[in-house]
């Protein structure tokens, strides 16, 4: 009898996680990505500048590593498709749904990490203090995103975090991989660990996710 000589545990979890590494962080086919290209150079460059890289204080990153790892399509489809109510960002739902698509696999198709939004967005809910929260808030978030979290609106170099249209999308996952890490070459920074802006615990970041929850209540877009 041929006996199978057993592999490793180390073997097995090296050769997956190589696996992982080795997978590509988009799938859509290359004339996808080029007719994607073309609708964003077309209809979205004009504020998010070429390759999509942003502009402070005017229109953000849409290639930034950290949020291509943790937005799904269906975020950036229906940011596009619906727009940002009480922005600058108007609704593109006249492109259709198969061009809105081609846009975002150009977009993923910038990525350079491997994508974790399912792992993020399957995060807990948070259930924190909003009172609490809006102490962090108003300390720390609204130098950058404005007191009521309207960004570039209230003359602020951040995104309007507090709007409804922003937070009906991002999953709580979303937001709290946002605040421990922060946004590489861009001006949000991390704030978890010793060395970030401010260290602050789980329990201070779901503070702070419960107050904006507590903005888009109040706020009409």
């Amino acid at each position: 009898m041929l006996i199978k000589p057993k592999v490793p545990r180390l073997a097995v979890l090296l050769t997956s996680i190589f696996a992982t590494l080795n997978t590509p962080v988009f799938a859509a086919d290359t004339d996808t990505i080029k007719k994607g290209e073309q609708l964003y150079n077309q209809n979205c460059s004009v504020c998010h500048q070429a390759d999509a890289i942003g502009k402070p204080g005017f229109a953000p990153s849409l290639t930034n590593p950290e949020l291509l790892s943790i937005s799904s399509d269906k975020f950036f489809e229906g940011t596009i498709r619906d727009g940002r109510a009480g922005t600058g960002m108007p609704p593109f739902s006249h492109l259709g749904r198969k061009d809105v698509k081609a846009i975002v696999a150009y977009l993923q198709s910038h990525a350079t990490l491997p994508n974790r939004s399912k792992e993020v967005d399957a995060q807990a809910r948070s259930y924190g203090d909003e009172r609490l929260g809006k102490q962090w808030f108003d300390d720390i978030c609204s130098t950058c995103h404005g007191v009521n979290g309207d960004g570039y609106a209230a003359g602020g170099t951040g995104t309007a975090i507090g709007k409804a249209s922003f937070l009906s999308k991002a999953s709580d996952g979303f937001i709290r991989e946002t605040i421990k890490y922060g946004r590489s070459n861009t001006r949000m920074l991390g704030f978890s660990g010793p060395t970030a802006m401010a260290n602050m615990n789980d329990q201070e970041i779901d503070d702070v996710i419960a107050y904006m929850r507590s903005l888009a209540k109040s706020s009409k877009q």
